[in-house]
């Protein structure tokens, strides 16, 4: 439900108009992650539901094949570990096309063996960047990698064959290593759970966001705002001083100013004219950031938010935000993102099962709002 009502609040988006043009893992991967409003796997650092359902879904499968594409793909985060994120790589794409293909293929009804090439041919396109991240190539990249892992996983099944050993020789190359990953038949698809987002934006802006919305503050009184956190958990915040929606969704400063104006922060806090406004950008200017040296996560530690005005200086502090998997988000919490996300598609989202879930995504992206 989660991952389909972020692709229909995404399908008006410029990035997933633009993806239309192209295949559907790539148009509804755009969609489901052009707003960064879709779950992450913290313990790989990679959105593995706007890839494993999309490449099920678009290959016929079900949640058979969503949990062995997310249990790939998780595994194979781990395998490339924190260091590959932390240079600047961006794990979704790139343990995220061999995950496709793990979902496709098993969709297909690929035998392992055949998985194995499958796995191997997606190879080439298992990349991208975090410094996409605040334009249109952070989802196409996404929607590529999804592609990809569908398109090898049909050239197995066509009878197309791959050395399953290129895809250890590239974790290799990447600084990863299987020996990382211990797998046990008994233990979930995905350790650890999913971290499901309660503000449109990326996922090391929860903690922030969560903390300096406890706080009941005037921003015209504000004089200065500190923000105390591991410096790991700052990784894909990369704009400082955003211009445009989508870079607001990567900076800190903005995160913050948001927070303090918009109650609560949602849709409209990232679009392009609220990022202009005066206000906002008085308050992001305010923004210092100490970061803590190290950490190996996003939810690394915890945060500190410090805010002075002339009469006081408040302080919050969030170890986890709501919607992570020690926090979980509540059923009201996930009606209410459904709702806000789809409007009067929302009960129809509410009740859809895998058999259907294709059919309603092929017609809600058509419809563009």
């Amino acid at each position: 439900m989660d991952t389909v009502a972020v692709a229909v609040a995404g399908r008006g988006e410029a990035v997933a108009r633009i993806a239309a043009a192209e295949d559907e893992p790539t148009h509804w991967a755009a969609a489901g992650h052009a707003l960064d409003y879709d779950d992450l796997h913290l313990e790989s650092t990679a959105h593995i539901s706007v890839v494993c359902l999309v490449a099920a879904l678009a290959a016929g499968g079900g949640a058979q094949a969503y949990l062995a594409g997310a249990g790939v793909m998780a595994r194979l985060g781990a395998a490339l570990g924190w260091e590959h994120y932390r240079r600047g790589w961006h794990a979704t794409c790139a343990a995220g096309a061999p995950a496709a293909a793990a979902a496709a293929g098993v969709a297909f009804g690929l035998d392992a063996p055949a998985l194995a090439h499958a796995l191997a041919l997606a190879v080439p396109a298992a990349g991208g960047l975090q410094r996409a991240f605040g334009t249109m190539a952070k989802p196409l990249q996404v929607g590529f990698a999804v592609s990809a892992g569908v398109r090898a996983a049909r050239l197995v099944r066509a009878g197309a064959n791959a050395d399953p050993a290129a895809f250890d020789d590239w974790i290799e190359l990447l600084g990863g290593s299987l020996r990382r990953v211990e797998t046990d038949p008994g233990e979930p698809a995905v350790p650890g759970g999913l971290a499901i987002k309660l503000y449109p934006c990326c996922y090391a802006l929860q903690r922030p966001i969560a903390a300096t919305a406890t706080m009941k503050v005037d921003p015209e009184a504000v004089e200065a705002i500190k923000v105390r956190t591991p410096e790991a958990s700052l990784q894909p915040l990369n704009r400082h001083r955003p211009k445009t929606g989508l870079e607001a969704k990567f900076s800190l400063e903005y995160g913050m100013a948001a927070a303090l104006l918009d109650h609560p922060v949602g849709f409209a806090s990232f679009s392009d004219d609220c990022v202009a406004r005066a206000q906002a950008q008085r308050l992001l200017q305010l923004v210092e950031t100490e970061a803590r040296p190290g950490g190996s996560g996003l939810l690394d530690g915890h945060c500190e938010i410090e805010i002075r005005t002339p009469v006081a200086t408040r302080v919050a502090r969030v170890d986890l935000p709501p919607g992570a998997p020690g926090r979980p988000a509540t059923d009201d919490d996930l009606k209410a993102k459904v709702a806000d996300c789809c409007g009067e598609l929302a009960e129809e989202v509410l009740a859809l099962d895998w058999p259907e879930a294709a059919a309603f995504l092929r017609r809600a992206l058509a419809v563009r709002p």
